[in-house]
């Protein structure tokens, strides 16, 4: 269930996730300071250049979304990532993205808006509500995990630009720096990795700007120091380390569809019922798990975002 009003997203003391809870199971804004009425915030702890969850700063936030399976383990979540810039295998982004530097971070969110600006990552943790919410993520290479992210929905940014009525769509675009990411040579992309959301799938509740995981701030492989969760879509749409918003009027292109248009389309949506050209997508393997399961429509999400597509050939615009 959702829980809406930004004058429950503060998180009492007493509701707050202990630490050794989280760690032990299993295995906005610079700009918006003033205008949210967070002037004279502390600053958060600038984040660390650090694959390790366990050495990063704790942060504290409401839980407001949840789900009745029980989360993937930590040491999985931290270790068994999709980050071509830090290498192509599943376990290369935990041990190559301590090159990343994700402390001061800003973000450059402009495009077609009222009110651009350039979002400090370190500043906007300390000064956010933020909020905690357990989802599930579903890869397109056929695996899923549970994870409980910290963050606060995309739709208070977009609010706050106020973006023009020709703004039509929000792209996204990753950090795309040699020195911090070595492995930025992988040829099938072009670089920097961008992404793309209609505006009403960005104003969608459950679209949010990720600041941290199990309690804690983002650990570099997972895309620190922030990037996008829209977990009714396949994982490669929740882009990593963000340096740039620009809301546009034209449909963006975006990295995998413009490398492989037939494998991978713009909405990108869970959809059992239509195949990758190399595997289906009928089915799913949770990590942790034995065996396989039954991969939902909109990976279980088609309650609240199945309104969104209605009318639309979901198999041609896949």
């Amino acid at each position: 269930m959702l829980i809406r009003s930004p004058d429950r997203w503060a998180l009492p003391a007493s509701e707050a996730t202990p630490e050794s809870v989280y760690l032990g199971r299993r295995a906005l804004l610079a700009g918006m300071g003033a205008g949210m009425g967070l002037a004279g915030a502390a600053l958060a702890t600038p984040a660390m250049a650090s694959t390790d969850v366990k050495a990063l700063a704790p942060l504290k936030a409401r839980r407001t979304v949840t789900t009745a399976d029980e989360p993937t383990a930590l040491l999985a979540v931290s270790t068994y990532n999709n980050f071509y810039e830090f290498g192509l295998d599943k376990a290369d982004p935990a041990a190559n993205a301590h090159t990343l530097k994700p402390s001061p971070w800003g973000v450059r969110i402009g495009g077609l808006v009222k009110k651009p600006f350039v979002l400090d990552v370190d500043r906007y943790i300390s000064q956010a509500s933020l909020e905690e919410r357990i989802y599930r993520m579903r890869c397109v290479e056929g695996w899923s995990m549970i994870i409980p992210w910290i963050g606060v929905p995309l739709s208070t940014l977009v609010n706050f630009v106020q973006p023009l009525s020709s703004a039509k769509y929000i792209r996204f675009t990753t950090l795309a720096d040699r020195k911090q990411m070595p492995q930025i040579g992988f040829p099938s992309l072009d670089w920097p990795y961008r992404e793309g959301l209609r505006m009403d799938e960005a104003m969608n509740p459950l679209a949010l700007l990720t600041v941290g995981l199990y309690g804690r701030r983002l650990p570099n492989q997972n895309g620190a120091p922030i990037r996008l969760v829209v977990p009714w879509k396949y994982g490669f749409k929740s882009i990593k380390s963000l340096v740039a918003i620009d809301f546009v009027e034209q449909q963006p292109l975006t990295s995998w569809n413009q490398s492989a248009p037939r494998e991978y389309g713009f909405y990108s949506n869970v959809n059992p019922a239509v195949d990758h050209p190399r595997w289906s997508q009928a089915t799913e393997r949770r990590i942790g798990e034995f065996g396989k399961r039954d991969t939902l429509p909109f990976n279980g999400y088609a309650a609240e975002v199945a309104g969104l597509y209605r009318g639309m050939d979901l198999k041609r615009n896949f």
